[in-house]
Formats: structure tokens, C-alpha cells, sequence
């Protein structure tokens, strides 16, 4: 699963890694939870291919839903059932977007405690999650915004690599893959092979502060490692 994420690199950075046009002011987060505005790419029909990035909420919430509180329980979305699941199916045929990241945690039963890891890629490159999204309109108007945005991050079987830690982990796409996911028009089926365990050599982890733990805390210091690097657990 994934319910906590980082997102650091430079606005440059993401920019030759995600091709958006746009030029945010994005500040680096370390600690991006579930209902919290967050980056993802999408992109537009016309102009034709046109990848835009704007902040959207971390929580899938359906077109048809009563209200917000449902995307809290939306922010994954197991690939497995996309097409089938009522929350995701029409998203994942119309709406899909990147989510881009620097790496995202997890935890780990140790005794009697829980250690966070920290899990990013051997090159330190910012990479991408497979999103859904999806746009909501309250039902009372003149209450707040005219619409919400909000998406949702795929998750797979974790790789080898991952497996100690948790038996999920989210889709991360090749950036060769990135066209095809924001495709308006690919099918399910060309589709479905992306959403596939990412390959071991991509990914390290190590141990982090518990720090982490607390949604209040988003600084540098999070990411200090605590122990090695791709430590073996056993």
C-alpha cells in the first residue's frame, strides 16, 4: 500500500522528469498524507498531449459520492480490480494521472514497536506513482469550492525486494511508460501490463525516525537514515 510519500526534487527537476508545462511554486514535502493537497500530472486533449500538474486531493472521491469523507478510505486503489470496482472503473478508462514522488514509507513490526522505512530509488530520481483521479461537485452550491479534484495511487504485489516490509507497494512506472498511462485514448488491455511490481534494482530502504509517525511533522530530518541501506530483515 502507500499512505505516506515525499516529494522533494526541484520544480526544474520534475518538469524534465514529467514534461508539464506549467511552472509551480511547489515547496518540498516529506510527509504527504491522506485528504492533503498534493501534485499530479495529468494531461490534456488539446492542446493534443499537454501535460498539466496541478494540487489534488489524496482520496478518490467518486463523482457520486454524498460527500468527502469517503476519499479517506480511497487512497489506494489495488490494480487487480480497476476495471470492476465501481470507485475506480470509470477513472481508470477516462481519468489517469501521475503522482509524482521521491520515495514514500512504510512500516515494519520490530518487537513492540513499529520501524518506518524509507523506500526510494537507487538513483535518488523523482519518479511516479499510477494515479486515478476524479472531480466532485457538491451538491449545495455556494458552500465552497465549485469542484474538487482528488486522486488515488494503484497498488500491486510488492517485488522481492519490498516483500519483508509490506505485501503491497504501489505501481511505479517506467518513465517510458508515462505517455502510455496519460494516453486518453489506450484501452484497458494496453493498460494493464503497467500495473506490475516495480524491479528490485530501481528500488533501496532503509530506517528512518519515527518521526515520521506524526502527520505534523515535514521536514528534512525524516529522511536522515537510522540504519543501513537495503538492510536484509529478517
Amino acid at each position: 500500500m502507500c499512505g505516506r510519500y515525499l516529494l522533494r526534487s526541484p520544480v526544474d527537476a520534475l518538469r524534465r522528469a514529467f514534461g508539464f508545462v506549467e511552472t509551480p511554486n511547489l515547496a518540498p514535502r516529506y510527509n504527504i498524507a491522506p485528504t492533503q493537497a498534493a501534485p499530479a500530472v495529468r494531461q490534456r486533449r488539446e492542446p493534443a498531449g499537454e501535460r498539466t500538474i496541478q494540487l489534488l486531493r489524496w482520496g478518490l472521491v467518486p463523482s457520486w459520492a454524498k460527500d468527502l469523507t469517503i476519499g479517506a478510505r480511497l487512497i489506494n486503489a489495488r490494480a487487480e480490480s480497476l476495471a470492476e470496482k465501481p470507485s475506480f472503473r470509470s477513472a481508470f478508462r477516462k481519468r489517469r494521472c501521475l503522482v509524482p514522488a521521491d520515495g514514500f514509507y512504510e512500516w515494519r513490526a520490530e518487537g513492540k514497536r513499529k520501524q518506518p522505512y524509507l523506500i526510494a530509488r537507487r538513483d535518488e530520481a523523482p519518479f511516479a506513482f499510477a494515479g486515478l483521479w476524479e472531480r466532485w461537485t457538491p451538491k449545495e452550491k455556494g458552500t465552497g469550492p465549485e469542484f474538487i479534484d482528488s486522486f488515488t495511487i494503484v497498488t500491486t504485489d510488492a517485488n522481492a525486494l519490498l516483500k519483508p516490509l509490506h505485501e503491497r507497494m504501489p505501481v511505479i512506472l517506467a518513465p517510458s511508460d508515462y505517455s502510455r498511462w496519460l494516453d486518453p485514448d489506450a484501452t484497458i488491455e494496453n493498460l494493464t501490463s503497467l500495473l506490475r511490481p516495480a524491479p528490485e534494482n530501481w528500488l533501496e530502504f532503509y530506517p528512518i525516525d519515527p518521526r515520521v509517525n506524526a502527520v505534523r511533522n515535514d521536514d528534512a530530518k525524516l529522511i536522515e537514515a537510522v540504519g543501513p541501506h537495503t538492510a536484509a530483515l529478517g
